[in-house]
């Protein structure tokens, strides 16, 4: 599906997931000379990106005509500056787009034109090569024609899901918005397992990688729980038996994560607040 929005789009912030995003649209045909982006500094990928496009960064960018979708992709604690300079730019049919964790509908709304519809999103990296998730919520200002567009914004990277009550952010933010580093943090622990284990470092890694890519595109694949594929590779008294009984047992990985996904969790809420 090839995207039109009816109108320019500004991108705020060409940081890794800004310029993630922008990839994704540009993969789904979206014109390049329909793309205003503002950072005073974009990542490197973001830039090259934007270059080989023909699209030009400004420090403050300056569209032709309102644009139909802004999209802040901005760190959340530089939210307060950056907001200001853009109520000129919010049209009549100007839907905000916000990536920013802990930002929420009313704390955007308070620094925006009254009215302005927006959409609050978390998206996580594998947005970078398509694969990501995102969770979203609108206001109540949002029409269903907006929500639309928004969807197919965040669809360029990903699958989108929406809800209805924003508080399920902070769990949201919890597990897909910081879920990756925790995978990131078990290929990392596999590795060194491995090579306390006896093998070199190089080997470890490739089998750590790999056995984490393969199950999780085999898990994204099955129409099984991830329970019941858990016990297709368990047999009784075998190996994996051995390392189960040790990671499922008294504070073991379902005991820690519930932590770390509490912990999450209530940071978001104090980032919101």
């Amino acid at each position: 599906m090839t995207l039109h929005l009816g109108g320019p789009l500004l991108l705020v912030g060409a940081g890794k997931m800004g310029g993630a995003l922008l990839a994704g649209w540009l993969r789904q045909g979206l014109d390049p000379a329909s793309v205003y982006v503002q950072d005073p500094t974009p990542a490197t990928e973001a830039a090259v990106l934007m270059a080989s496009h023909g699209i030009r960064v400004r420090h403050q960018a300056k569209l032709p005509t309102a644009p139909a979708v802004i999209v802040l992709a901005v760190k959340p604690q530089i939210m307060d500056e950056v907001l200001p300079t853009l109520a000129a730019s919010v049209g009549p049919s100007t839907v905000v787009l916000s990536i920013a964790a802990g930002r929420t509908l009313s704390n955007l709304a308070a620094r925006l034109p009254l009215g302005t519809p927006i959409v609050r999103a978390m998206p996580n990296t594998p947005a970078s090569i398509g694969q990501g998730m995102t969770v979203a919520c609108a206001s109540s200002e949002v029409t269903r024609d907006q929500a639309l567009c928004c969807n197919m914004l965040l669809e360029a990277v990903g699958e989108v899901i929406w809800i209805d009550d924003e508080i399920l952010l902070d769990a949201v933010t919890a597990v897909s918005g910081s879920g990756p580093a925790y995978l990131f943090l078990l290929a990392e622990c596999l590795t060194e397992a491995a090579v306390a284990a006896g093998l070199e470092p190089e080997l470890a890694s490739r089998l750590a990688r790999a056995t984490l890519a393969g199950a999780g595109e085999l898990l994204r694949r099955s129409d099984l729980s991830p329970a019941e594929l858990r016990q297709n590779v368990t047999s009784p008294k075998g190996t994996t038996a051995a390392a189960l009984e040790v990671l499922m047992g008294k504070d073991g990985l379902a005991d820690l994560l519930k932590r770390a996904v509490s912990a999450a969790a209530k940071r978001s809420r104090e980032l919101s607040s």
